[in-house]
């Protein structure tokens, strides 16, 4: 057995969870012990909603095992269906309340609520949390989801549907915003944003759209293929983040509703073609990045890394072993191995290997640079609560390309500005004495302690060595460290002096 810190993504239920929360009109009754409602602290800390989710638990107990759950469970959804009238309700289990056997589909249908009841099979043990989102969406967009009752008359405009925003999404609702504008400029109407935002009622009207915008295909891919096959509908292959695949966007668009593309292309103001231009992004031409998250993030962020900041992609992988094809052909075009893995101890150690100087990644990746001393921008879920900004802060779109620029360049940038600050700290512009801060005296604890090397593993650092060390920019100073002890290790050094610092950066520099 092995023991689990982190995880990527949560087990299916939370991804039901996600698809009930953001909806209007569904409540989702999950048969789950006492200690699964932890998963409701998701919603209402991390993406600070001002609302609970609409689940009820039945939270059954030890002491209930040896009686009747599934009364139990009959009883949560009844009262559940008063108390919060729902126009349609979700039920299922967790991945505890999933070893009792108690069929919460069959319960629920027993009960002969006079709403829809969609029951969820959600296999704990081998699936997780986007799968779990996927089929629930896909189960709600079955279940509820009508042709078209007529053709779309003559003079108006094509319209589409946006699939696959949700709850706890990265960005969601800002890349909505930013593509339904995007769509208006087009004069193409959106049918229905689901399922963040819809009810019941909207899922049924699906059909009536001209085509699919995908905007996240491990959510709505399943529900968009469906759709395609039962009521003919295209749906767009490619996702708009940055710059490059947001014009691709923009005609493939046009092309599936018939209008001109040209208005919109003309009309493009992105400051990352502008940055991407000038003389200044010669900083940043060759920065090594790696590249780990969700397939769809992942892919969009090594195109944009490398095609449009001119950055050279070392890694990329993601978690979502469903879409592992996409991320390999991705990586082909880098000529690296993609990495697909749910273990952050694995992606630690191929971060380590590949020594990049930026790393794009989840909430676990900003963790895993911040202990290797890199500079990291976070693109993909899993995330923290400080990746659900007030403002607006899209991923997708022109607009998204600006934040992607900001949050991926600023911190390289804060990077060169340190090391700047680092190499003329000994000037004596710096010293108290010649230019005393406004914040009054610095006062340094007294140490009579004389510099001592620092022992790693079996190689000591002189300390003119760790000196000079300091001398080199902090963003690849962790670098110069690692292949400096490397090379000492491999030749017997016990001392890291100055020769060999400088050896082993001759070495590596080759």
């Amino acid at each position: 057995m092995e023991l689990t810190l982190w995880t990527y993504e949560g087990p299916p239920h939370v991804g039901a969870m996600r698809i009930a929360t953001a909806m209007e009109g569904v409540h989702f009754v999950l048969h789950a012990p006492q200690g699964d409602t932890y998963a409701d602290l998701l919603f209402t800390m991390i993406e600070r909603l001002q609302k609970r989710p609409p689940v009820t638990y039945t939270t059954f107990q030890a002491r209930d095992l040896g009686a009747d759950t599934a009364a139990l469970f009959q009883d949560a959804a009844r009262d559940a269906f008063h108390r919060f009238q729902p126009q349609l309700l979700m039920v299922g289990a967790s991945c505890t309340a999933e070893l009792i056997q108690d069929d919460p589909g069959g319960l629920a249908r027993a009960l002969d609520l006079p709403v829809p009841v969609v029951a969820l099979e959600l296999p704990s043990y081998q699936k997780k949390e986007n799968w779990g989102a996927a089929e629930t969406f896909y189960r709600l967009v079955r279940a509820t989801a009508q042709p078209r009752p007529a053709p779309r008359p003559a003079g108006t405009p094509p319209s589409c549907n946006v699939l696959g925003p949700t709850a706890l999404g990265f960005r969601h609702r800002d890349d909505v915003r930013e593509i339904t504008a995007l769509l208006e400029r087009m004069g193409i109407a959106v049918n229905v944003t689901a399922p963040l935002g819809a009810t019941p009622a909207d899922l049924a009207r699906l059909g009536a759209a001209d085509f699919n915008v995908l905007l996240y295909p491990e959510i709505a891919g399943t529900a968009a293929a469906w759709l395609g096959r039962t009521f003919g509908q295209k749906a767009t292959k490619t996702v708009p983040i940055g710059v490059a695949a947001t014009r691709d966007f923009v005609a493939e668009v046009a092309a599936l509703a018939g209008v001109d593309p040209a208005p919109v292309l003309s009309a493009e103001t992105s400051r990352l073609s502008w940055y991407s231009r000038s003389v200044d992004s010669n900083y940043l031409t060759g920065k090594r990045v790696f590249v780990f998250g969700d397939a769809t993030h992942a892919v969009a962020a090594a195109r944009v890394a490398s095609g449009e900041l001119g950055f050279t992609v070392v890694g990329i992988g993601t978690y979502s072993r469903e879409f592992a094809r996409d991320v390999r052909e991705a990586a082909k075009l880098y000529e690296v191995e993609a990495l697909i893995t749910e273990d952050y101890l694995a992606v630690e150690a191929a971060v380590a290997a590949a020594q990049p100087d930026l790393v794009l990644g989840t909430q676990m990746e900003r963790h895993i640079a911040k202990r290797l001393g890199i500079p990291c921008a976070v693109i993909s879920a899993p995330v923290h609560v400080q990746d659900y900004p007030a403002r607006y802060s899209p991923q997708m779109g022109f607009e998204g390309a600006n934040v992607l620029f900001d949050t991926w360049v600023h911190p390289l940038m804060m990077g060169l500005e340190e090391h700047l600050v680092s190499m003329f700290r000994d000037d004596f512009e710096f010293h108290a004495e010649a230019a005393p801060s406004h914040l009054g005296p610095v006062v340094q604890p007294p140490s009579d302690a004389a510099p001592v090397a620092e022992t790693v593993g079996r190689a000591r650092w002189a300390a003119e060595a760790e000196a000079e060390l300091g001398r080199i920019p902090f963003f690849v100073r962790g670098k110069a460290r690692r292949n400096t002890e490397r090379f000492a290790e491999e030749r017997g050094v016990s001392l890291i002096s100055l020769e060999t610092l400088y050896d082993a950066k001759a070495h590596f520099g080759r």
